[in-house]
């Protein structure tokens, strides 16, 4: 057993000034994530400070008419929410295919977008990782990739980011709101996320101490409502996604131009994926498929795959291609999640 300290924040302002305030604290929220790396030896910090009831937990509409998600909204109230699931349907589908029941019951909105890389070198101690102990080396290079990056990666790590949620997000162009030591700030969730480079232990650009409060979405529209989420992984009943993808298309009145179009990949890179060539390649092209299949090969133009998984290039085109072509198919693009959230 290793010994850590533990308190329970009485307000947001309170946790961040205890997390600031000693390098070895860490927040803790539902620890779907956080306690399974205390067993395995990869965290050990000295001091968890609870954030999982501060009053963050509320979904609620913003003055323009968007959703305001408190951080620690569970996943599990978050995709049953009726506006989530006739507004934003990407959303809900990201939820309900990321995790078991009784995880979604568990884990929270900020969470989720936290939790860390699931490679199993980065998880097992007795490995090098670049990710846990810097300057060790990558154990992946050479060794088992077939759940590794395509895109984005550096000679220093190859790992992937886990979380369904944040693909999701990345196509509603969601802004995250924290509050740090140095007082509150808003950033696109495009922002929140690095990729490795030479520094793969830090996943996010958040400051020691600076802690999620909220995740905003904007007013819902054409292209939120025409949205989905498609995720390919080894087995149905739960597991990571080699690949996933996450669209929000509006069309012309006509239904046959892109008018406006949101993408975004997971499975693929260190970071959720914004497919920004595949998006400039959409805009005002002809909403057909072999228009959907050029636009994915833009975007996995300069993909850099291990050999264990050079499988996942052409997965990701033709999952891409596949979500993009059902947004297409009817005036309401896919069908509702209500029976999934049940």
């Amino acid at each position: 057993m290793i010994p850590f300290d533990y308190r329970r924040a009485a307000d947001p302002a309170e946790a961040v000034a205890t997390v600031a305030g000693r390098p070895d604290a860490v927040f803790l929220g539902g620890g779907t994530n956080l306690v399974d790396h205390l067993k395995l030896g990869v965290a050990a910090p000295g001091l968890l400070v609870d954030v999982s009831r501060l009053p963050l937990d509320e979904v609620t509409r913003t003055a323009d008419g968007g959703l305001h998600i408190g951080a620690a909204v569970r996943n599990s109230d978050l995709a049953a929410h009726p506006e989530v699931r006739e507004q934003y349907p990407v959303l809900a589908r990201a939820l309900l295919a990321g995790a078991s029941g009784q995880l979604r019951n568990t884990a929270t909105t900020a969470g989720n977008l936290l939790q860390r890389t699931r490679c199993p070198y980065f998880q097992d101690v007795t490995t090098p990782c670049n990710k846990r102990e810097p300057g060790t080396g990558c154990t992946a290079l050479g060794g088992w990739t077939r759940s590794h990056a395509v895109l984005g990666a550096s000679p220093h790590c190859i790992a992937v980011h886990p979380s369904d949620l944040a693909v999701a997000l990345l196509a509603l162009d969601a802004v995250v709101h924290t509050r740090g030591p140095d007082g509150e700030r808003s950033l696109p969730l495009d922002e929140l996320y690095r990729l490795p480079g030479d520094a793969p232990e830090r996943d996010t650009v958040l400051a020691h101490g600076e802690l999620i409060t909220a995740v905003e979405l904007p007013p819902p529209g054409p292209r939120t409502r025409r949205s989905g989420y498609r995720k390919v992984r080894d087995r149905a009943s739960y597991a990571f996604a080699l690949v996933s993808v996450a669209a929000a298309l509006d069309l012309d009145a006509a239904g046959g131009t892109v008018r406006e179009v949101r993408l975004a990949l997971g499975g693929v890179a260190h970071r959720p994926w914004r497919a920004a060539r595949a998006e400039e390649a959409l805009h005002g092209a002809p909403a057909t498929e072999d228009a959907f299949r050029a636009a994915a090969e833009a975007e996995l133009a300069e993909a850099e795959p291990q050999d264990g998984n050079a499988f996942k290039v052409p997965l990701a085109r033709n999952t891409l291609v596949a979500v993009l072509r059902d947004l297409t198919e009817g005036p309401g693009g896919a069908p509702s999640t209500a029976e999934e959230a049940r």
